[in-house]
């Protein structure tokens, strides 16, 4: 039982993380119905860029600011070079432009920070674990968690109290409708991405403080798409119950499943429950339901 409840709370604390990549991939979706393929790169950027910051001595929380305003930069950037051209065209072209940025920023990476294991140095979070009952729960999960939660309030608050966010719902539900009441689709599409950017990178950071950061995080960044899928690919609350949802069964996998299938089960099973899951319900938990009458 011990063993169950350590690692039930350790796949949510991990699942609050990858809701927060989720959200990511949501919002892109949501805006433009684009399934980003290179969220794992992105990851990948945000999180070598903080290391870059708090290498330089800057402390941890000032290196995550610096690291969200160059997200919001380059997620502006990304859109405006690669995407804004193709607003109106074939949605299968842009999803195809999303695997060209994966390896573009997959080869920046390896350019500038290269391809070795890196840790955050001094650690930021203690290393000495918190005992709560029976639990032992390591500081670096449960602060990331709470971080990731932070976060993930402003985000909520962010599309339900804003004119921007509430810009971005509009033309998600229906663009035609958006564009008659003088809201930018441009605009749209470069804040969503400059959001995902940033979303992502905090996600890629406080995963590179659990594990040590290289290049298999962008790997980590893919993992969440069933996640993503769970939930409803254009559901916000979908993104964070469904990265929940994958942590926990990660973690559960790996614990009672990888003595009797070694060899990485638990980065297997969150895709085949997603394609067992998509049998019963193809739209997600929360997913939209497109109802065609003829």
């Amino acid at each position: 039982m011990e063993l169950f409840l350590m690692t039930l709370t350790t796949g949510i604390m991990v699942g609050g993380i990858y809701a927060l990549i989720a959200l990511g991939w949501v919002l892109i979706y949501k805006c433009s119905g684009v399934l980003n393929l290179a969220m794992g790169e992105l990851t990948l950027i945000g999180a070598y860029v903080s290391l870059s910051f708090y290498s330089m001595g800057i402390p941890f929380l000032l290196a995550l600011l610096f690291s969200l305003i160059i997200g919001f930069i380059l997620g502006i950037l990304t859109e405006r070079i690669f995407l804004d051209r193709l607003i109106g065209e074939p949605i299968l072209t842009v999803i195809m432009v999303t695997v060209g940025l994966s390896f573009f920023f997959r080869g920046i990476v390896e350019l500038i920070w290269g391809t070795d294991t890196r840790v955050f140095t001094p650690p930021v979070f203690p290393l000495e674990p918190i005992h709560i009952g029976p639990l032992i729960v390591g500081q670096v999960y449960l602060w990331s968690f709470v971080a990731a939660i932070i976060l993930l309030c402003i985000f909520v608050v962010f599309f339900q109290y804003t004119r921007w966010g509430l810009a971005m719902q509009a033309t998600a539900d229906d663009e035609m409708a958006a564009l008659s009441l003088g809201v930018s689709a441009r605009f749209v599409y470069a804040t969503a991405w400059a959001i995902a950017f940033m979303a992502a990178g905090v996600g890629g950071t406080l995963l590179g403080n659990i594990n040590g950061l290289n290049i298999s995080v962008g790997y980590l960044g893919l993992l969440v798409l069933p996640a993503v899928v769970l939930g409803g690919l254009n559901s916000v609350p979908g993104a964070i119950m469904g990265g929940i949802i994958i942590g926990v069964l990660q973690n559960l996998s790996g614990a009672y499943l990888d003595r009797y299938f070694p060899g990485g089960v638990k980065e297997i099973a969150p895709f085949v429950f997603m394609a067992v899951f998509l049998l019963f319900k193809p739209y997600g938990l929360w997913g939209w339901e497109r109802i065609e009458r003829v």
